[in-house]
């Protein structure tokens, strides 16, 4: 039965960032300057003040850090279409207030039709945008069977009352934010060539501007359909009738079995350790948790604090393990259901990974190959919610590139995922974020697609003390691997852990990677003495986090304000 409660008034984009604060309850991270308070209730932080108000609005109404995060789930699939979604999939670390730890994994699958060769033309070559742009670059969707899976096994509400919030943001529009409106512009282009994107993020023929009301009605429909059946009211019937003729329409091979028989994971978390603290991360399919723990692993040979922060010695460290973890990923990862997936996690073999590292220079690319394994056996959305209770969790979900393959399914109101650029298209080929792909992640009708999310809980003591993960593709584990170290090695609070410039390897192409103005010079003279290639970009990755400190049993917030990212609390 679905349970009700009384109607909360409307919550404008700038109403969020004052829920409660003149009752001192709710604190509200976001903006230039801005500094963590903490919650002692609990806590929400997504990368849209909307949603993790939606997420808020369920903890204060009793429910339970689940029932956040699927009300934060939904709410970012209207709120944020370049990565929140409904027609992408993605990863949900769960760690109850009993101990138990689970991952629910509904990454997106290949069709039923899918073939290994679809995107190389008749002589072998891939054919350039074949796997990212259109209908045939989707995969079958994941997120509303994940969510809701997550919800009606972990949850404690109804469907009615934690969809609501998306449903009313879909039906009554809110203001386009400055974020949205610079993405719209920066792909209008491709997203212009689809009638049925145009219709909705378009006026007078020219993106929505930021200020302007954006309403979803299509969307609103679905969300209904969803609300009343459930995983049927997406999976099957009218929703799933409108992306199959979508299908049909744009070329793509997604059919109702495909849908009908879609079924999201329950799989065991991937654990480790990093100095003292316990790991707890996504397994297979998720690339992203492995090569976490691999470079964790190989970053705690070395006294990372008598380097000092930003030093040449501390980053040449973390590339060192980054460039290893990254061609073990080529060789060896793929869909643990399809594949065998040596052991890649564990300190012995980390020794082995490490053995001949040089603290003097870098070793090319083509120099760093795959660990030695015995053989007996760039658009993510990521965010996190923890209760009163102490139930933590942390997502992340995804549609691949930003606003996935550009196609709004017509009448449903949603972008679907080019999640099948995650495949290997040609062994050797690099996909959108320029990784290597491997035969493990071949293309296989049911199988699913090699991920980069690593959403992760971190525990001291036996207890949650950290949640996080990011969005930037390959740029994932390496980001949530440097915030860990921040505040692990080198004492930052978790705001600033979140805030300070990062770098990025990640072994082929031959470059380091780092944040505009992030490395001085007499760094980056000492990296390029010792062989590296530097390229400034003007953001690696954008991560969402939290902590919680058990002494003075409250949560603080890290949103990354290179996304405007929000923290709420009470």
């Amino acid at each position: 039965m679905i349970r009700s409660r009384s109607e909360n008034p409307r919550i404008s984009r700038s109403r969020a960032a004052a829920i409660l604060l003149g009752a001192g309850l709710c604190s509200v991270i976001a903006g230039e300057g801005a500094s963590a308070q903490p919650a002692s209730h609990g806590m929400v932080v997504t990368a849209d003040s909307l949603a993790s108000a939606a997420g808020l609005d369920l903890l204060r109404g009793g429910g339970n850090a689940i029932d956040a995060a699927v009300a934060a789930g939904f709410a970012l699939a209207v709120t944020y279409p370049e990565a929140g979604n409904i027609g992408g999939g993605g990863f949900m670390v769960i760690r109850c207030a009993d101990g138990r730890t689970t991952m629910i994994d509904f990454r997106e699958t290949a069709p039923g039709a899918a073939r290994r060769d679809m995107y190389l033309d008749e002589k072998g070559v891939p054919v350039s945008q074949r796997s990212l742009l259109g209908p045939l670059a989707a995969g079958v969707p994941g997120t509303v069977a994940g969510l809701l899976y997550a919800l009606e096994r972990y949850g404690t509400k109804g469907r009615e009352e934690v969809l609501r919030e998306a449903l009313r943001l879909a039906g009554d529009g809110f203001p386009v934010s400055g974020r949205l409106a610079a993405s719209l512009r920066s792909e209008w282009r491709e997203l212009a060539l689809f009638a049925s994107t145009k219709k909705i993020f378009a006026r007078e023929s020219a993106p929505l501007e930021e200020g302007d009301t954006l309403r979803q009605p299509d969307l609103a429909l679905t969300l209904r359909e969803v609300i009343r059946r459930g995983k049927d009211g997406f999976y099957q019937g009218a929703v799933a009738e409108k992306i199959v003729a979508e299908m049909r329409r744009g070329g793509g091979i997604i059919d109702a079995e495909d849908l009908s028989e879609y079924r999201p994971v329950e799989r065991a978390p991937l654990r480790g350790s990093y100095r003292g603290c316990e790991i707890v991360t996504a397994s297979p399919p998720s690339s992203g948790g492995t090569l976490l723990i691999e470079i964790l692993n190989m970053m705690e040979f070395v006294d990372l604090r008598s380097c000092g922060w930003n030093s040449y010695r501390a980053i040449h460290v973390l590339a060192s393990a980054c460039q290893r973890a990254f061609a073990d990923r080529m060789a060896y990862l793929g869909d643990p259901d399809f594949v065998s997936i040596p052991e890649l996690i564990s300190k012995e073999y980390a020794v082995r990974r490490w053995k001949g590292w040089d603290s003097t220079r870098m070793v090319p690319s083509d120099l760093v190959h795959p660990g030695d394994i015995p053989r007996e056996s760039k658009e993510t959305t990521h965010y996190c919610t923890a209760d009163r209770w102490g139930n933590v969790v942390s997502v992340s979900f995804t549609l691949n590139g930003m606003f996935g393959c550009r196609t709004i399914v017509e009448g449903g109101g949603f972008f679907l995922n080019n999640e099948m650029d995650d495949f290997t298209v040609k062994p050797g080929a690099r996909n959108l974020y320029g990784l290597v792909g491997g035969e493990p992640n071949a293309i296989e009708p049911g199988k699913r697609m090699l991920s980069s999310m690593a959403p992760t809980i971190v525990l001291k003591g036996g207890v949650p003390f950290m949640a996080l993960g990011a969005r930037g593709g390959s740029r994932i584990p390496t980001t949530t691997a440097q915030i860990i170290s921040n505040v692990i090695d080198f004492g930052m609070d978790i705001q600033e852990a979140v805030d300070v410039p990062r770098v990025h390897d990640q072994w082929v192409p031959d470059t380091l990677l780092y944040e505009k103005g992030g490395l001085p010079a007499g760094v980056r003279r000492d990296l390029e003495s010792m062989g590296y290639h530097l390229e400034e970009v003007p953001w690696t990755a954008r991560a969402q986090s939290l902590v919680y400190d058990a002494r003075e049993r409250t949560y603080r917030g890290g949103p990354d304000r290179r996304e405007g990212g929000v923290a709420l609390g009470y």
